[in-house]
């Protein structure tokens, strides 16, 4: 019995991901602890008919890593592999948590450019699907790859970046966001820069004024955001910048609104009695939003960019061209005020520059953001249905890890490079090991 046998797992365990509305049960899972035991995996799982699937901490939304196959664990190939300091690289095993990687970039005066809101998932899956921040001129994770390693159909490993032959530079243009149809992602080579402070500034707004003002903001700020409370007219806007420093951290009251009030323990308690008499949820968003006041602080990127997230929840996020997305907002709070929705979860708005990548939501235009949040547990589909449709309309892209009904037709007309990562996927992976029931919907056959 091979190493790569002995660390499977025979019986069929239901999987299931953070939000807990995806699960699966694989025929088998597999942990392996280096990358030569996924390539055997890899070729294993061919021989027995079976498709393949990596999965990380499971904070997509979406089935992306749902399979009846072989489920790869990745988490055992964690770690840096390599720091190039003259590059100003880190190469990092596909495994590693983002949290991990953060805390000993920084003990090594290093710094990722730009991260999203939480570090809670691996390298490989946050960049997979598009995990993006919020910047102006700073770009997802995935804009921020080197290169990368991966282990195609045939078992064998493919090293590609910008400076490669023509299949590496082909690969490199679609896998640094390939939603897992391409290969297994085994190592990372990501863009670092010497640590430095950001100044967060969050300001409660009027939503008449931050959406007549956007444009303004975002011209202003390095990384511009804002959260609007449905059932109100009130936003809540956070600008960061860079700054001299010294750090001068959030104070004890302004981190326990911002950490249990409008994110975990209070929160939890708001949305569980806005679960249980949702009429009452206007009034307890119109008192939420006006506990919001100004605060400034100031530390390294990584804990001004994130915050934990216990409540759990639901979540549909789509790209739109930047100039469209006040127009959109704006459908949005009148189609939320004419219903009868109740939502109990404020609306995030988060803007990204264009880049090169086939599949990035942000591929070839200046993009903005609206994500919409329900509870975990409360019936989501008649205001994530409303919201697509006004998203959809103004020629949206779906982030490929949260939920959306899109599929393989929608996206041929919303990404121009759609074709090219199609048919790059046909010569990886022409049988579709690495296939299942998502990708069948958003790629085709």
């Amino acid at each position: 019995m091979g190493t790569a046998t002995a660390r499977q797992h025979s019986r069929a365990t239901a999987w299931h991901n953070w939000a807990g509305n995806v699960t699966a049960t694989p025929a088998r899972v597999v942990t392996p602890a280096s990358v030569g035991e996924l390539q055997e995996a890899v070729r294993r799982a061919a021989e027995d008919g079976l498709k393949v699937k990596a999965v990380g901490t499971g904070h997509s939304f979406t089935a992306a890593a749902a399979t009846d196959g072989v489920l790869i664990r990745p988490q055992a190939l964690a770690g840096i592999r390599e720091i190039d300091r003259t590059a100003g690289t880190v190469t990092v095993a596909a495994g590693t948590v983002l949290r991990d990687l953060n805390v000993a970039l920084a003990r090594e005066g290093l710094s990722l450019t730009n991260m999203g809101d939480i570090m809670e998932q691996t390298v490989s899956g946050a960049t997979s699907t598009g995990t993006h921040g919020t910047g102006r001129d700073s770009a997802s994770i995935a804009a921020q790859i080197r290169g990368l390693e991966l282990v195609t159909a045939d078992g064998r490993l493919l090293n590609c970046s910008e400076k490669g032959d023509d299949e590496e530079r082909a690969v490199f243009a679609a896998a640094r966001i390939g939603i897992g149809a391409l290969g297994i992602v085994t190592a990372i080579t990501l863009a670092v820069e010497p640590v430095f402070f950001l100044t967060a500034r969050e300001e409660p707004m009027g939503f008449d004024r931050v959406t007549a003002e956007f444009e303004q903001h975002f011209a202003e700020n390095e990384h511009f955001e804002f959260y609007w409370f449905p059932h109100t007219g009130n936003c809540n806007t956070k600008r960061n910048n860079r700054s001299q420093g010294p750090a001068a951290p959030p104070g004890a009251v302004s981190a326990w609104v911002e950490d249990e009030l409008l994110s975990n323990g209070v929160f939890q308690a708001v949305n569980s009695l806005g679960r249980a008499v949702p009429a009452a949820i206007p009034s307890i968003a119109r008192i939420a939003s006006r506990a919001l006041s100004a605060r400034t602080y100031t530390d390294i990127p990584y804990k001004v960019f994130t915050s934990p997230r216990r409540v759990r929840f639901v979540e549909m996020e789509y790209a739109l061209p930047r100039e469209r997305v006040v127009e959109a907002l704006r459908e949005l709070k009148s189609m939320v005020d004419r219903s009868g929705l109740r939502i109990s979860f404020p609306v995030e708005v988060r803007t990204a520059p264009a880049d090169d990548i086939a599949l990035s939501t942000a591929s070839g235009r200046e993009t903005a953001y609206i994500a919409v949040h329900m509870y975990r547990g409360t019936p989501y589909q008649a205001y994530f249905t409303a919201a697509e449709r006004i998203f959809t309309a103004h020629g949206g892209r779906p982030h490929w890890g949260k939920v959306h009904t899109r599929d393989a037709e929608y996206f041929a007309g919303v990404y121009p490079r759609f074709g090219e990562f199609t048919a790059l996927r046909d010569r990886l992976d022409p049988d579709r090991l690495f296939g299942n029931d998502y990708l069948r919907r958003v790629l085709g056959e």
